[in-house]
């Protein structure tokens, strides 16, 4: 189970306001599976993060920032007279003075300094006046109390010092003006940091380095910008396969200094970006059927809920190809392993060249020997003024950013010619265009199509975390069924409910275990459903779910597995029994074919879905003109085997649960709601076709 609903990566600046365009080096934050977001300065970024954690209300958050939670050790204690890295948060929030294009972050630096012996531990003072006790350079510090580095920080190659106040790397000016808005989340949203604090509440703060949780990043954007977008949706699929409690667990017990995610797992990290196979999930609870008490008849709307609401994914996680994903259910967030277009490119044949080379009227420019073309790249660079010959899908070469249709263009061996003006980047795609590389691509619970397999190859995705395919086991019961395939006599009926449920299965992506016919015979029932529960992980029944003398399917699992029986204010189908046969769910479908059929289209497969890891499916209806009369009787939903006609929907004959020939002559079910209706010629009605239930 993740710990996290929502995960957020922020990359922080300890600078001045930015501007209103997006820039490099400013603060930008995303939320996994979104677009990362701009924000100016820090007032407005607390702004954006106060606001989003108000709307995640109810949910919980992980908001990993990219900047130290804490100072090497000795530092708090002197400034606080505790080695309690949350109090020095509220001693930096209680004195650092900020606003959007000014800030005391130097002086503060310099007055830090004044209360130590000799020179620093802080230095690099960009500003044009002198600040006392604030050196220029790291050399001109003396003072060795503290060490350069936190223990963490020695174990992460490449990471800074958190004393350098400007510059390349100026963590330090990060740290400070990042930990007064820490400290003002903290107190407003009760929001626990790690390691300090178990993460135990609705928002947890983790440091992160972006470099350590996310190997690439998008190219074509901002480098902040696609860098924490791949943190974010790291952080996600960390936290749905269990490396990120695990990454957590590694940071625990290493003192007021704080850690960065990761370092100390980096192993976990690097098995979690293996394919494996991960632990199944826990089994339903014994009482997620259950009723309230005093519930008779049970909405069909009401039963939809509650089963969304009782049943959880059963399955384990697996990886497999792209090419083997169709149908599957997506486990985890996936993203983009490079962009699509990887690089910029052109989209039609012609010749490509720099815009600024361009202007109005009659464009001459000399042809460069050589051409690009897809799969065979351009090696050289186009000079300015000169063009190239370019194939539809080729990478565009070092200067060339706009293409001109080769039906444009006059062509010499030497030059080529064309009218002006030329709109820039015609005829080009950007890298990127559709999907950038760490973008979010699929959200846990989708249903991998035909077409998304394409788009998973396109962007470089091979192994696809899915949940492993539900086995649905279909078992008939009754002495009175007998097999297609034998002579009946008139008092016996052929089974039809065992192959149309296996094939509905089927059609929905699990995989259906033929459980067979047993007679009406208690023990060698229970043999079959234990050795069911060992072989499928739903179990669909039809017949015997009653309460009469040869119902023994319900008379078994009252015994022995919890069974609830609910009475579904529903035409055709009313009874319809849910247990746990040794922990796994027994749907009990009605016997009529009509009715088993209904059912299992408007509960089982929503069910099985759920379990199966996707989401809780609502069929597709659609509102068309009634080619039928009816008077409808209030206080059941009743779905009618309908198909188009010319003149609208029209419905069958009959309504017997028992005529199975209507389902073939149907295209769709129309829906009829709970209560009194007359319908006539031309009245919209709720017209759910097959396709909708996946059909």
């Amino acid at each position: 189970m993740s710990l996290f609903d929502t995960h957020i990566a922020v990359d922080w600046s300890g600078g001045n306001d930015r501007g209103a365009t997006p820039k490099a080096d400013a603060i930008w934050a995303c939320v996994a599976g979104e677009d990362p977001v701009y924000l100016r300065n820090r007032q407005v970024a607390e702004d954006w993060l106060s606001a989003r954690l108000e709307a995640e209300a109810g949910r919980r958050v992980c908001i990993g920032f990219d900047f130290p939670f804490g100072y090497p050790e000795g530092f708090a204690k002197h400034l606080t007279g505790t080695d309690d890295a949350l109090a020095l948060w509220d001693w930096f929030e209680a004195r650092v003075e900020d606003a959007p294009k000014t800030n005391n972050r130097f002086d503060l630096a310099g007055e830090i300094n004044a209360s130590l012996p000799d020179i620093g531990p802080f230095w690099f003072n960009s500003l044009k006046r002198d600040i006392p006790h604030l050196p220029r350079k790291g050399r001109d510090r003396t003072y060795q109390g503290f060490a350069e580095r936190r223990a963490v920080e020695t174990r992460a190659k490449g990471s800074f010092t958190c004393w350098q106040m400007a510059g390349a790397g100026s963590v330090g000016s990060q740290v400070m003006m990042g930990l007064p808005v820490l400290a003002r989340l903290r107190r407003r949203f009760d929001a626990k940091v790690w390691p300090f604090e178990p993460l135990d509440g609705a928002v947890g703060l983790v440091e992160i380095w972006p470099s350590l949780l996310a190997k690439s990043f998008p190219s074509d954007e901002i480098k902040d910008a696609g860098q924490v977008r791949a943190v974010a949706n790291a952080m996600a699929v960390m936290d749905a396969d269990g490396t990120l409690s695990q990454a957590l667990s590694a940071g625990e017990g290493t003192g007021a200094e704080g850690w960065i995610l990761g370092v100390g797992a980096e192993d976990i990290l690097e098995a979690a970006m293996r394919p494996q196979d991960l632990p199944r999930p826990p089994k339903l609870r014994d009482d997620c059927f259950a009723l309230p008490a005093g519930v008779d008849w049970t909405p069909v709307d009401d039963a939809l809920a509650r089963l969304e609401a009782a049943l959880t994914p059963i399955v384990g996680v697996e990886h497999v190809s792209h090419a083997q994903a169709s149908g599957r259910v997506v486990a985890a967030p996936v993203m983009a392993r490079r962009s699509n277009p990887p690089a910029p490119n052109s989209a039609v044949d012609g010749y490509g060249f720099a815009h600024a080379a361009t202007g109005e009227g009659d464009q001459v420019m000399p042809l460069l020997h050589g051409r690009a073309a897809a799969g065979g790249a351009y090696s050289g660079e186009v000079p300015h003024g000169s063009a190239l010959r370019v194939l539809t899908g080729a990478v565009l070469p070092e200067g060339v950013d706009t293409v001109v249709l080769e039906e444009d263009c006059s062509v010499t061996a030497t030059h080529v010619a064309f009218r002006g003006p030329v709109k820039a980047r015609a005829n080009t795609r950007k890298a990127g265009e559709d999907v950038a590389a760490g973008g979010h691509v699929f959200d846990a619970g989708h249903v991998v199509r035909a077409q998304d397999a394409g788009l998973l190859a396109a962007l470089g995705v091979d192994q696809v975390p899915v949940f492993e395919r539900l086995r649905v086991g279909v078992l008939s019961t009754g002495d009175e069924l007998v097999e297609p395939s034998q002579d009946a006599p008139t008092d016996r009926t052929y089974d039809a409910n065992r192959p149309m449920l296996l094939q509905l299965a089927g059609c929905w992506g699990f995989e259906a275990v033929d459980l067979g016919h047993v007679r009406d015979d208690r023990a060698a029932l229970k043999a079959r459903l234990d050795d069911a529960a060992t072989r499928c992980d739903v179990i669909l029944t039809s017949g015997g779910a009653s309460a009469g003398d040869e119902d023994h399917v319900s008379a078994l699992l009252r015994e022995q597995g919890n069974l609830q029986a609910w009475r579904i204010a529903l035409k055709p189908g009313r009874p319809l029994a849910l247990a746990l046969w040794q922990g796994v769910p027994v749907f009990g479908l009605p016997g009529n074919p009509v009715a088993a059929f209904v059912c299992a289209l408007i509960f089982a497969r929503p069910a099985c879905l759920k379990l199966a890891g996707a989401t809780f499916s609502v069929p597709q209806g659609f509102m068309v003109p009634a080619a039928f009369e009816k008077r409808k009787k209030p206080g059941r939903r009743e779905f009618l085997r309908a198909r188009m006609g010319p003149d609208g929907v029209e419905v069958f004959a009959s309504e017997g649960s028992g005529r199975i020939s209507g389902l073939s002559w149907s295209d769709g079910l129309v829906e009829l709601p709970d209560g009194e209706a007359l319908i006539a010629r031309g009245d919209l009605v709720r017209y759910l076709p097959y396709g909708s239930f996946g059909l």
